[in-house]
């Protein structure tokens, strides 16, 4: 069927589109047969497929009770914070990049790892490998009584015979297991027993395998698939490839593997590996995790990744046809001032009031035909006034809806949250002001900023670093079925900041800058409507971390207590949470008295060593160099 709409005509004049674009129909419209399926549906789709458009429209959706606008600053808090220090018998097995290994990419996955791991299962305990291939797990309970690290396994390969050889990586698997890279490209899935300070018993390998290149584990789960025990791997790869000619010459590789237990009931345990998924991608992913029943895969990067090989055989990704497509009229159009917006909604001819649905909160809106799905839904962008808004019939054929504006000021990027199917109309004097303020970029002169002292910008001077990314970040989820993407989100400025553990059950959680605040997201795989939740905020720690130029990692605890960010070498800053001031505090330019106050500490470390690894718990920050772990105690029960 050609891409270009073919129009038919229902018995009471409505006009249908058989390419699905727009079916706009009365309630009273009866069956016709020369008419498309969806004549009794009010349904608005695009030309591509309902899954392809579920994608391209999805948007993180913000919970604005989390925010809090009145934030000011964080207070600089000169409280000691009590740290302990842990002397290592051998020191961190740092693995520093070779010259081959030149890359950004490499940097990025390699140089910037996090070489400390925390037991989600288990609180206060943590994990490292040594130069002497020990894995090493403390578990902390009384802080002025460290004991020394306790070797839980050896990793027995000769990891010498590897030219690439990486750092080794663990993945903390579920409660009993745990997944182990030597580092040389060797994989191994360990029954460790139940973990934690009251057990000493040494971790069992029951799978073992020699995948070729050197990898490190991003994440695992392990799952009960049909009575059968599974385990999900991601492993990261960077690989030469022939075919990237204009870049670095290398490609990010990300294979997702199933092991599953192959012995029957009664038998000894025998896994082997079920399922090999690999995608392919031009950067190292910021997150990247398996849903906990292994059913999909998320993957935030600032370049798309697509599934390549599966079980070898290579997964055909057909281009798509060049289409001749139909503009979609939009389906409403939409002014603002700074004090209300007006909506215009197309609606059938001939609609009534007695046939309208409109339903208005202050945060949510949903204008549509009754008995059919609603032709604007969702989450406006900012909170209006229900009470002073109200909605009239234009021309038997549209509703016109005004909208009073809660906060008068603030101008409106979008209507609807994520919803992409109208259009914004601005008003001439709007045109005006914009053209106004524009009108030195489009200057003849080399130095458009009218501050003349300033030198003019050079492009000639411009680093690589200074453009612009060809590709937007974004968030997908693929289907571990289809190997299809479900949902993807545009991230665009929202940086990516940090990934943490906050309930082992679940998957990791991705922190994302919104503004000048630090976003905390849930996956929810299990919910594709809301499939990202919005879970915390650290006030303006998007702008504060910015401002660290000499930041390495940041995390936080995994109650929401407190933020931390640290250096490469030395320094540790925590962000507290606001809490209740016990002396009464004014603010002398607004002149109010202040009840909460956000603290801000800075943590020192007696070491000159790089940090290796930096984790939090609900009490304590842990930082790892190459020769000592230091243990600060944040917070109190």
């Amino acid at each position: 069927m050609s891409a270009r709409a073919r129009r038919v005509r229902c018995k009471n004049g409505s006009v249908c589109d058989k390419t699905g674009n727009v079916c706009l129909v009365l309630p009273s419209c009866s069956p016709s047969s020369s008419c498309c399926t969806g004549c009794h549906q009010l349904v608005i789709k695009g030309s591509r497929s309902l899954k392809d458009m579920a994608a391209s429209n999805y948007s993180l959706k913000v919970n604005r009770e989390l925010l809090d606008p009145n934030f000011e600053s964080y207070r600089l808090s000169l409280d000691a914070i009590p740290t302990y220090n842990v002397e290592l018998d051998a020191a961190v097995e740092e693995v520093k990049l070779k010259d081959t290994q030149y890359t950004l990419e490499h940097m990025r996955a390699f140089g910037m790892y996090n070489y400390l791991h925390l037991d989600p299962w288990y609180e206060d305990s943590v994990l490292f490998v040594d130069s002497k291939g020990r894995v090493l797990s403390l578990t902390v309970t009384l802080d002025t009584a460290l004991g020394k690290p306790r070797e839980v396994y050896r990793i027995t390969s000769d990891s010498d015979r590897c030219e690439d050889r990486l750092c080794a990586s663990l993945s903390l698997t579920s409660a009993t297991w745990a997944a182990l890279s030597d580092g040389t490209g060797r994989l191994y899935l360990l029954r460790t027993g139940k973990r934690g300070d009251s057990s000493h018993t040494k971790w069992e390998p029951l799978f073992s395998e020699d995948t070729g290149e050197p990898f490190t584990i991003l994440h695992s789960v392990s799952h009960v698939q049909a009575g059968v025990h599974t385990m999900e791997v991601l492993l990261l790869r960077i690989l030469k490839d022939p075919q990237e000619t204009k870049g670095s010459g290398y490609s990010v590789s990300l294979e997702w593997i199933t092991v599953a237990n192959t012995a029957g009931q009664g038998q000894e345990k025998k896994y082997e590996v079920k399922k090999r998924r690999v995608l392919r991608g031009k950067s190292v992913p910021h997150y990247a995790a398996v849903e906990p029943q292994g059913k999909g895969l998320m993957v935030a990067s600032e370049k798309p990744f697509v599934f390549t090989h599966v079980d070898g055989r290579p997964v055909e990704n057909p281009d798509p046809e060049p289409m001749e497509v139909e503009k979609t009229d939009p389906i409403y159009f939409w002014q603002q001032t700074t004090e209300d917006i007006t909506v215009c909604v197309r609606m059938p001819e001939g609609i009534t009031k007695e046939e309208v649905q409109f339903r208005l909160t202050a945060d949510n809106v949903s204008i549509g035909v009754r008995g059919f799905p609603p032709l604007v839904q969702g989450q406006l962008f900012a909170s209006v006034d229900p009470e002073a808004s109200a909605w009239i019939i234009k021309n038997d054929k549209s509703l016109e809806v005004t909208l009073q504006k809660r906060s008068e000021g603030p101008m409106w990027s979008e209507l609807v949250m994520g919803d992409r199917r109208g259009e914004y109309v601005m008003s001439d004097e709007q045109a005006a002001l914009i053209h106004e303020r524009l009108t030195h970029l489009t200057s003849e002169d080399l130095n458009g900023n009218p501050d003349r002292d300033k030198p003019p910008c050079n492009s000639q001077e411009l680093e690589d670093c200074d453009g612009f990314p060809e590709d937007s970040s974004s968030l997908t989820h693929f289907d571990g079925e289809s190997l299809m993407p479900t949902q993807v989100v545009n991230l665009g400025s929202h940086q990516y900041l940090f990934t943490v553990d906050v309930n082992p059950s679940e998957m990791p959680c991705l922190c994302l800058r919104h503004d000048v605040d630090a976003l905390l997201w849930q996956p929810r795989p299990d919910q594709p409507s809301n499939m990202w939740e919005h879970i915390a905020t650290f006030n303006a720690l998007g702008y504060v971390q910015a401002s660290k130029r000499d930041k390495k990692f940041a995390t936080c605890a995994p109650n929401f207590s407190y933020a931390s960010l640290c250096e490469c070498l030395r320094r540790a800053f925590i962000y507290r949470q606001p809490s209740p001031v016990e002396t009464v505090l004014f603010n002398r330019k607004q002149g109010r008295q202040v009840g909460q106050v956000a603290k801000q500490q800075v943590a020192s470390l007696d070491s000159d060593k790089p940090i290796l690894g930096f984790r939090a718990t609900n009490e304590r920050l842990y930082i790892l160099t190459s020769s000592n772990l230091f243990v600060l105690k944040v917070n109190n029960n």
